[in-house]
């Protein structure tokens, strides 16, 4: 599915490859999560409960530590505690095995973190009164794997009972295994595709494919393996089963027998369920050229931000200038390692937060924009959560991203047709019902177009009650003076020009993309074009011209001067 903004920029592009990126699982044992299931534990693996109370609970976690301990120490695996704040991919990086055909362990990082924990409270006599959970700062074990499939994957696990515990993993790296196998060449810039170089054959490259004339993934000569085709894959219904697979192959073998060996766990029937805690999905955009990535993404920002209410805009400053030409890598091999180090180049971050989603347009290397939806947490979306519905939470997460890109389109591409001034006051029609026209003349329509514009892009369409703290915040008004029942009377105007449309069933709404771009156009004209070039039309031209002024400064004054010698013909007063 090509997005429009992908499309609008196409002779810009040469390649473009979409893939799930950081998935986070959460592995947990359902039976010790409520009090009589966990005594019902308990009692499977001890015989009885006599000995259930808080020193026991705590020798778990000791017994974890040292078991753990012993074993790097044993087999020279580093085991690094963790303050505050640390950022531990970046531990992980530097410790990354150098042998590609590594499997196994090869880091443990300790950290204090919130966990559950069990209170036992007992009688006078000795017997269990309570069982109740609780939250407190306790050591949580990371375990960082090399998986021959998944490549890097961590492992995030609590030191008491039930021991609950995140499996994260990264698409990429799974895309990134898959091609190895392929026999794939290929440059990796960050965690990042930037080129295929071709189909090992017999110790000899094939030529790089660029293809320039058409959005496509990102393919080599002749044999067709793909970086899409592998994030397909990764996309079906037999990705569950995997997921399974190196969930189940990592936590028991190289995780949970420090704490609970195999007979243990058996005896006790402790066994792990895993559901969807975050994923994220990205579309990569692959420029001809860095600079010419730069100027779209900047352009496509400075056009936006105001519609979209953007507060600020975060960059992380490197070199100031990308190369004007790609570089070539003639008869070098391609550079395949993950860097996590400070930007080569300025990398700007224009970033969405809606609730648990968030949307971003970011650089990547050289000449990769990123285009990417995260959900911080499955439950936001209201679907199962549960590991076969990884599928269809991917397609959503599609779709999501789809709709962001070519609203995003419909914001940047903005136009307004022959007639739509001359219709705005018009009625409309909502099904049977006739609704009133649109004054553009009233601020408080106005604003609330603005509010829509800045709604637009919201991944899962926006609510009435949304709308209305818009508009409340654009005009300092408080909830008595505007509520949803105002917002609802003015979103049926819109609703009537077919510029806005509800989403399916719910009470979600999103805009339509001939309405985003006639709304963006009529907001951009009397903002940036009638009220600036108005504002100095008629005024006298005094002093000398401003140092350092922008193109659009420049722009506007040759403006202005032309209006003011057709307001002299035309005989306006001023």
């Amino acid at each position: 599915m090509i997005d429009q903004l992908s499309e609008t920029y196409s002779d810009l592009i040469e390649g473009s490859y979409d893939c799930p990126d950081r998935i986070v699982l959460n592995a947990y044992f359902g039976l010790g999560h409520s009090p009589g299931g966990f005594r019902n534990w308990w009692r499977r693996l001890f015989g009885n409960d006599d000995e259930l109370d808080k020193p026991h609970l705590i020798r778990f976690a000791g017994r974890f530590s040292r078991r753990l301990k012993a074993y790097t120490t044993a087999h020279e695996i580093p085991f690094i505690r963790c303050r505050s704040g640390e950022r531990k991919h970046l531990i992980a990086q530097q410790h990354l095995p150098q042998d590609s055909e590594f499997s196994g362990l090869f880091l443990v990082l300790v950290s204090r973190a919130s966990g559950l924990v069990w209170d036992v409270s007992h009688t006078a006599d000795g017997r269990i009164r309570n069982l109740s959970k609780g939250y407190r700062f306790i050591n949580h074990y990371f375990f960082h794997i090399l998986d021959p499939v998944w490549g890097h994957v961590t492992v995030r696990m609590s030191s008491h009972p039930p021991f609950g515990a995140q499996v994260i993993i990264n698409g990429h790296e799974y895309v990134d295994r898959q091609a190895r196998r392929a026999g794939v060449q290929f440059s990796k810039e960050g965690n990042c595709f930037t080129d295929i170089i071709g189909v090992a054959d017999s110790g000899h490259s094939a030529v790089t494919s660029r293809p320039s004339d058409a959005i496509g993934p990102l393919a080599s000569v002749g044999q067709p393996p793909r970086l899409t085709q592998f994030a397909e894959t990764l996309c079906s219904q037999d990705t569950v089963g995997q997921l399974r697979q190196v969930c189940d192959r990592w936590l028991y073998s190289s995780c949970l027998h420090f704490v609970l060996p195999e007979a243990e766990r058996r005896q006790s029937g402790f066994r792990y369920e895993y559901s969807l805690y975050q994923v994220e999905y990205s579309r990569n955009l692959l420029f001809q050229r860095g600079q010419q990535m730069e100027q779209v993404l900047h352009g496509l920002i400075d056009r936006t931000r105001i519609q979209l209410d953007i507060k600020r805009i975060k960059t992380i400053f490197g070199l100031r200038k990308r190369p004007t030409r790609r570089r070539r890598n003639q008869g070098q091999q391609p550079r395949e390692e993950i860097v996590i180090e400070r930007p080569a180049y300025n990398l700007t971050i224009f970033k969405l937060h809606f609730g648990s989603l968030t949307a971003k347009l970011y650089s990547k290397g050289e000449r990769v924009l990123r285009c990417e939806v995260i959900v911080h947490n499955a439950k936001a979306l209201g679907w199962k959560r549960g590991l076969p519905a990884f599928p269809a939470i991917v397609q959503r997460l599609q779709a999501m991203l789809q709709r962001f890109l070519n609203q995003l389109h419909g914001l940047d591409q903005c136009f307004v047709a022959d007639d739509t001034l001359d219709t705005l006051g018009q009625p409309g029609q909502v099904g049977q019902a006739r609704t009133a026209g649109i004054d553009w003349n009233k601020p408080r329509l106005r604003a609330v177009i603005e509010a829509v514009l800045a709604l637009a892009v919201v991944p899962d369409g926006f609510t009435v009650s949304q709308l209305a703290a818009k508009v409340q915040d654009i005009l300092g008004l408080t909830a008595d003076q505007y509520h949803p029942r105002h917002a609802s009377y003015d979103l049926k105007k819109l609703r009537g020009k077919q510029w806005v449309q509800k989403l399916g069933k719910s009470r979600r709404y999103q805009t339509s993309p001939t309405g985003l771009k006639i709304m963006a156009a009529l907001l951009s004209l009397r903002e940036k074009v009638i009220k600036p070039v108005l504002a100095g039309a008629g005024k006298p031209k005094r002093g000398p011209i401003p140092k350092g002024q922008s193109e659009l400064d420049i722009q506007y004054g040759k403006v202005q001067t032309e209006m003011r010698i057709l307001f002299h013909i035309l005989g306006i007063a001023v």
